[in-house]
C-alpha cells in the first residue's frame, strides 16, 4: 500500500459533472442552485432534473474545475451535496488502491479502487465528507488509515511524498 506520485505530470481534462443535492423541496430550490452553480467561472451550462434533484454542469473547454466551489455553490442556495461525479477524459493517468495522483496540479487520493491505467473517457466519484452522505463517507473512509481523508487536507502520509502541508487532498473512488 504505496503511495504513488508519477514523475510524468497526469492529465485530466474535466468536462462535466453530475450533482446530486440534497434538501430541495420545490422548482425554487432547484433554480436556486441552478442559478448559484451558472455563477461559478468555469461553468458552460447548467442542466436540472427536478425529480432527482440532480444537475447536469457542463464546463467550459479547458477550464479550471474548482471543485470546492462546485459544493460551495449548492450551500450559497441553502442545501448540500448528496453525490458528485466529474466526468473526464484522461491520458495515462496509473491509479492505485489507497494512493496519491497529481493530476493537472490537484491531489486525488483513490479508494477502493483496482490499479490500473486511465485512458479516455472516465468518471471519478468523490467521497470526501460534504460530498456524499455521512454513511457513504463513513464506508469509504474506512478504507484507509491515512489521516488526509477525515481531514481532506495533506497529512503525514502525503506530505512524505512530496505534497505540502495543507494541500488539499480531494478523495475519490471509480
Amino acid at each position: 500500500m504505496g503511495i504513488v506520485l508519477s514523475t510524468m505530470v497526469a492529465t485530466a481534462q474535466f468536462s462535466s459533472a453530475s450533482l446530486q443535492a440534497s434538501g430541495l423541496t420545490c422548482a425554487l430550490c432547484t433554480k436556486a442552485i441552478n442559478k448559484s452553480l451558472e455563477q461559478l467561472p468555469f461553468v458552460e451550462s447548467v442542466n436540472a432534473d427536478i425529480k432527482t434533484s440532480s444537475f447536469r454542469i457542463t464546463f467550459k473547454k479547458d477550464a479550471d474545475v474548482n471543485i470546492d466551489a462546485l459544493r460551495k455553490g449548492v450551500e450559497d442556495a441553502g442545501f448540500s451535496v448528496a453525490k458528485l461525479q466529474l466526468t473526464g477524459n484522461f491520458n495515462n493517468v496509473s491509479i492505485e488502491n489507497d494512493a496519491h495522483q497529481v493530476i493537472n496540479g490537484k491531489a486525488f487520493h483513490f479508494l477502493s479502487v483496482k490499479p490500473r491505467v486511465l485512458d479516455g473517457e472516465q468518471q471519478l466519484t468523490l467521497v470526501d465528507k460534504n460530498f456524499v452522505q455521512a454513511k457513504d463517507f463513513k464506508k469509504y473512509s474506512a478504507s484507509s488509515k491515512m489521516s488526509c481523508v477525515q481531514t481532506g487536507k495533506a497529512g503525514d502520509c502525503c506530505r512524505k511524498d512530496g505534497l505540502s502541508a495543507e494541500t488539499r487532498i480531494y478523495h475519490v473512488t471509480i
